[in-house]
């Protein structure tokens, strides 16, 4: 990658000298013009103060659609096609302090997915991630964000990688692409996943496509997974849901009970995740589903090898 004119960088690094970085605490705007995509232009990003005073990115289309995109866990929590609603959701006891990861939209689980020998889904969802590219492709937004280890990551998993992760915002789409690469002298194992928050409406939520696959289902005891297999076409929620469907079709169908169907598509990721909380939200789980495309079984890298894997969701 050529050098960025711009970049906001919110954790003290040792930088290149080929590169003028920016650090922001409130906003600015950068341009970052990096190796661009055929037929690209460089894409002028604003960074704003969110909630609590938490640096953000706000994308927009040519189109009108929109993503709102926080540094801090590189975490999106907006997404609304053109001429739509909000079709993410942020819980409503979500905190934005830094240092708790933001419940809703899509965290990152990594280098661990659930419960393990370190915190609960990794610590890249309560990080810093930095921006090192942005471009506009035919009027569509593409923005990547970088995270690499520190002390903080080190402290429970002492490994040096590099996570390079794209969206790519387009008139009745969002996609994602997620980059792990190992940059250690020794071979590491990760998990992973995107945890998902769509808003939905539960009562009339219902997903399609996960027929036959293998299961493991978390209720009643999530330590101890019932393995099993999907006999349904069709998956409503009219209770707790905490299921694992592993070896997942490429794409499947979410109704979120709002009159949307969305397409969630993958590569690479493998396993598909069932979650909704039941009574143990009271306040909010009639209003949310999440479907999260993850990597259960471990990636196995040796020094310098990458994983790479993609998300497309989409409405018709």
């Amino acid at each position: 990658m050529s050098s960025v004119s711009s970049i906001v960088s919110l954790q003290p690094r040792i930088l290149p000298s080929s590169s003028n970085f920016l650090r922001v605490n409130r906003c600015c705007r950068i341009v970052a013009s990096a190796s661009m995509s055929k037929g690209a232009t460089p894409l002028e990003v604003e960074v704003t103060e969110g909630k609590g005073n938490l640096p953000k990115v706000v994308l927009k289309s040519d189109s009108g659609s929109e993503a709102e995109i926080y540094l801090f866990g590189g975490c999106v929590t907006s997404w609304k096609p053109a001429g739509g609603k909000d079709l993410l959701f942020v819980r409503p006891d979500a905190v934005f302090d830094g240092k708790k990861p933001i419940s809703g939209g899509i965290p990152h689980c990594f280098p661990q997915f659930g419960p393990g020998p370190i915190q609960q889904h990794g610590f890249a969802r309560n990080m810093n991630w930095s921006i090192i590219d942005s471009e506009k492709v035919e009027g569509n937004p593409v923005l990547t964000l970088e995270l690499k280890d520190e002390a903080y990551s080190r402290s429970m998993w002492d490994y040096s990688f590099q996570a390079l992760y794209k969206v790519i915002l387009k008139h009745k789409s969002l996609s994602t692409e997620l980059v792990i690469t190992n940059t250690a002298q020794k071979p590491f194992s990760f998990s992973t996943a995107l945890h998902t928050y769509f808003r939905a409406s539960i009562t009339g939520t219902s997903v399609k496509g996960l027929k036959g696959c293998k299961t493991l289902n978390k209720d009643p005891d999530p330590k101890n997974p019932l393995e099993g297999k999907e006999d349904r076409d069709v998956i409503t929620f009219p209770g707790f849901v905490d299921c694992i469907y592993l070896d997942a079709p490429s794409e499947i169908q979410l109704d979120n009970g709002l009159g949307d169907i969305i397409s969630i598509s993958n590569t690479n990721w493998l396993d598909t995740v069932l979650w909704n909380p039941y009574t143990q939200m009271e306040a909010c789980y009639r209003d949310f589903v999440c479907v999260e495309n993850a990597k259960i079984g471990k990636v196995q890298l040796e020094p310098a090898e990458s994983w790479t894997a993609l998300q497309h969701l989409s409405i018709s």
